[in-house]
C-alpha cells in the first residue's frame, strides 16, 4: 500500500533463555519470527490466533514497548528504529494502546480525572488546569462516562466502565493509531458489543487506524476491515475480512473459523468442526518446514521439509501454504 500509515517489515522478537554455567545462552524463544504488515488510516486490521502465537508481542513491538530483535517499523514514513529516545517519545502521542484487563491497567491510587489527564501531563505539560479539566470532561463524555464520575477511583466502576476510562485515556491526545490488545476478552458479551460499537464510532469520527488483537473471531469479523492470522510467530494468512471468512485458504484459518459458534442450535449441531490435534509447539524449538505442519491434517513430506512463502493467491489474499485453497 503506497498510502500506508504503518508498515512493518520482517519484524522479529526473540527472548533469550537464561545462560548456562559457562555464560552461554541456551537459545531463544522466537515470539515473532519475521512478521510484515501494513495499515492505512481509518482501517482496522484484526490480528488473530491461539494464545501464545505472538499477537500481544506484535502490538507491543510495533509501539517499541518491546525492543524488536530485527526488522523495521515505518511510521508515517519514518523508521522508528532510527529515532532516539526523545524523538520516539514524541511519536508515541500518536500511537496509543488499550489493554486487555480494564481494571489492572488503571492506577488504583488515582482518580478517573487524573488517569485520563496523565497523557496531557506527559505530552502537554504547559497546558493550564482549566483547559486540562475541560479536555478530560470532553473525553469522558465522548466515551459515555458522566462528568460527576471524574473524582471517583477505578475500584468504584464496572469492567466495562473501566475499559471506557482506558479508551478515554488513549483518545485524549487524538492519536492516529490505537493498538487494542484483546480489549473486550474480560467483559460480558453485552458489554463487549458496547465497547466494539464505541471503538467503531471513534474510528469513524477521528479517522483512527486500529490494530485489533483478539482470539475471538466473531468479534474480529464485526470490527475488522482486514484479518491477519498468526501462528507461532509467523503470518499464515492475510485477507480482506469478507474474503477471509467466505473462503479461508490456510488450514489453520479454517480450523479457527470452524470454532466460531453458530446462533442456530440445529445448525450448530449439524456442522462439522475442524479439531486440531496436539498442542501449540514451543516457540523455543519450532517445527522444521511449515510451522503448522505438526498439527495440519493435510501436511505432506514437503510441508515438514520446506517452509512455505507468504504469497498472493489473488486479489491481495495472501497465504503461507504449499497447498493454499485446496480441499
Amino acid at each position: 500500500m503506497s498510502d500506508a500509515l504503518l508498515s512493518v517489515r520482517d519484524l522479529k522478537v526473540h527472548f533469550p533463555i537464561g545462560r548456562g554455567l559457562l555464560g552461554r545462552s541456551a537459545g531463544s524463544v522466537r515470539a515473532l519470527d519475521g512478521v510484515s504488515l501494513e495499515l492505512r488510516a481509518g482501517e482496522t486490521l484484526g490480528i488473530v490466533g491461539e494464545s501464545g502465537c505472538g499477537k500481544s508481542t506484535l502490538g507491543r513491538a510495533i509501539l517499541h514497548l518491546i525492543k524488536p530483535t530485527a526488522g523495521n517499523v515505518i511510521w508515517l514514513g519514518r523508521s522508528l528504529h532510527d529515532l532516539d529516545a526523545t524523538a520516539l517519545r514524541k511519536e508515541r502521542r500518536n500511537m496509543q494502546i488499550i489493554f486487555q484487563d480494564p481494571l489492572a491497567s488503571l492506577d488504583p491510587r488515582m482518580t478517573v480525572g487524573q488517569i485520563i489527564a496523565r497523557p496531557l501531563k506527559t505530552f502537554e505539560p504547559a497546558l493550564g488546569k482549566t483547559e486540562t479539566e475541560r479536555r478530560v470532561l470532553a473525553a469522558m463524555q465522548e466515551v459515555g462516562l458522566a462528568p460527576e464520575m471524574v473524582r471517583r477511583y477505578p475500584h468504584e466502576f464496572s469492567g466495562g466502565q473501566c475499559q471506557r476510562i482506558g479508551i478515554a485515556r488513549a483518545m485524549i491526545l487524538r492519536p492516529k493509531l490505537v493498538v487494542c490488545d484483546e480489549p473486550v476478552s474480560a467483559l460480558d458479551v453485552s458489554i463487549q458489543a458496547q465497547i466494539i460499537n464505541l471503538l467503531r464510532r471513534l474510528q469513524r469520527e477521528h479517522g483512527l487506524a486500529l490494530l485489533f488483537i483478539s482470539h475471538n473471531l466473531g468479534v474480529v469479523r464485526h470490527i475488522s476491515h482486514r484479518v491477519l492470522v498468526l501462528y507461532l510467530g509467523r503470518v499464515m494468512e492475510v485477507a480482506d475480512r469478507d474474503a477471509f471468512f467466505a473462503r479461508p485458504l490456510h488450514p489453520y484459518s479454517r480450523a479457527l473459523i470452524s470454532a466460531i459458534p453458530v446462533p442456530d442450535p440445529k445448525a450448530e449441531r449439524a456442522r462439522q468442526r475442524i479439531v486440531l490435534q496436539g498442542d501449540l509447539p514451543s516457540p523455543f524449538d519450532p517445527p522444521v518446514g511449515c510451522r503448522f505442519c505438526t498439527r495440519c491434517p493435510r501436511a505432506t513430506e514437503r510441508c515438514h521439509r520446506e517452509e512455505p512463502a507468504l504469497l498472493d493467491q489473488g486479489a491481495g489474499h495472501l497465504a503461507a501454504c504449499h497447498y493454499a485453497g485446496e480441499g
